[in-house]
């Protein structure tokens, strides 16, 4: 299981574990690197942590795995995506699943009442529910992070945590877990600040090095520096963007596959531009967010978060999430929930409690294109209510859509 540091992976898997090996621990390290076999041998489940500290331990599990096929037996986590070569790529032997930041209807906020399980498994898709959660609760959730260590602070004391929590980003895990020698962190700061100016976005990355740099000193910012930021933080699950869905047996014309840009938690991004749920409220935007032209950026961040809880309520299925944008920007649809059998559910995202036909149109739209093989619309909202509109497009509010 990979996923960023905080998000709970080890906290979640040691309720499921007889024995837990902590590579993060430096005794821990030394003992395993000696004798990597010796996980193998220890009570199952076994729990290792941080495994890519000691990448042999990669192999001494796949014989073990190979030697007795029962599963369940290991249990591996990591805060970075391991590019070591190993001998086998784990197939057939290992799951591999990214655990993300708490989602909406993990936070107790209300009882989710419309299930995309439901809908991807082709039951009846109910349509009800009331929802308290408000505009001001959804920007607040916005700021406050679906990081569980993190949720528990207010005021001041959350605002340095989440700057720390940068701060470890860049001065610990980018050059000890990304392997990359950051030289001008302000410059990494000033690259990530750009990113998440252009949160739901498919601003271009030349675009988001351009902004970077005009904020720097001396207004520079090579391409390859720029790409070296990109790939490091997506070793360490800082970013998570959101692929381009490309149909290959409908007839929608030419899909975009340029990603959305997405952090792993929104309130990464406020943290970054300096804003907080106030400043959302009234519309303020930081200065380095000026070059995101199409919304506003209250609507982006309450996108990402709405991202964040359809990727971990669709995660116990077959599916997987997309965005959809014709090349021309005609038509895009927020979030395509696609099954293998390429039968999608298509989402749209609105800040608003009211949902008129213009903002369904490009629903109705893929309905004509798809027919059977769309199994539902729906417009994601932060209104009170959960409802079916006479189009068939369902209106659920944010806090109601669960897994």
């Amino acid at each position: 299981m990979g996923g960023r540091r905080g998000v709970g992976k080890t906290a979640t898997l040691q309720r499921r574990a007889a024995t837990v090996f902590r590579l993060d621990n430096r005794a821990a390290q030394v003992v395993v690197a000696a004798d990597p076999d010796i996980v193998t041998t220890a009570p199952k489940p076994v729990l290792i942590d941080e495994w890519q500290r000691v990448p042999e331990v990669w192999d001494a599990v796949r014989r073990a795995v190979d030697a007795d096929g029962s599963p369940g037996q290991f249990l591996l986590t990591g805060s970075a995506s391991a590019q070591t070569p190993t001998a086998h790529s784990g197939a057939g032997r290992l799951v591999r699943m990214r655990m993300r930041p708490m989602a909406l209807f993990e936070r107790d906020l209300a009882t989710p009442t419309v299930s995309l399980g439901q809908i991807l498994a082709g039951a009846p898709a109910a349509t009800g529910g009331t929802s308290t959660v408000n505009l001001r609760q959804y920007a607040q959730e916005i700021v406050r992070s679906g990081f569980p260590g993190l949720r528990g602070l207010r005021g001041a004391a959350h605002a340095k945590a989440m700057s720390a929590y940068i701060d470890h980003i860049v001065t610990r895990d980018i050059p000890e877990e990304a392997g990359l020698k950051v030289r001008r962190p302000q410059l990494l700061r000033r690259w990530m600040r750009a990113y998440a100016a252009a949160t739901a976005t498919t601003t271009a990355y030349v675009k988001i090095q351009a902004a970077a740099a005009r904020s720097s000193g001396d207004g520079t910012m090579s391409r390859a520096t720029s790409e070296r930021y990109r790939a490091a933080l997506e070793q360490v699950f800082v970013l998570d963007a959101l692929e381009g869905w490309r149909p290959t047996r409908n007839q929608l014309g030419r899909a975009g596959v340029a990603p959305k840009h997405h952090l792993v938690d929104p309130a990464l991004a406020t943290t970054l531009l300096g804003i907080d749920d106030e400043a959302l409220l009234r519309g303020d935007v930081a200065a380095g967010a000026t070059f995101v032209r199409d919304g506003d950026l209250f609507g982006h961040l309450f996108e990402s978060l709405v991202a964040q809880s359809v990727r971990v309520g669709v995660q116990h299925t077959a599916a997987r999430v997309y965005h959809y944008r014709e090349y021309d920007g005609r038509r895009e649809v927020d979030f395509i929930v696609e099954l293998p059998d390429q039968k999608v559910v298509a989402l749209e995202v609105k800040l608003s409690a009211v949902v008129e036909d213009d903002d369904v149109r490009h629903l109705l739209w893929l309905k004509e294109r798809l027919g059977a093989d769309l199994l539902d619309m729906i417009v994601v909202t932060t209104g009170p209510h959960a409802y079916r509109r006479s189009d068939g497009v369902a209106v659920v509010p944010a806090a109601l859509l669960g897994p």
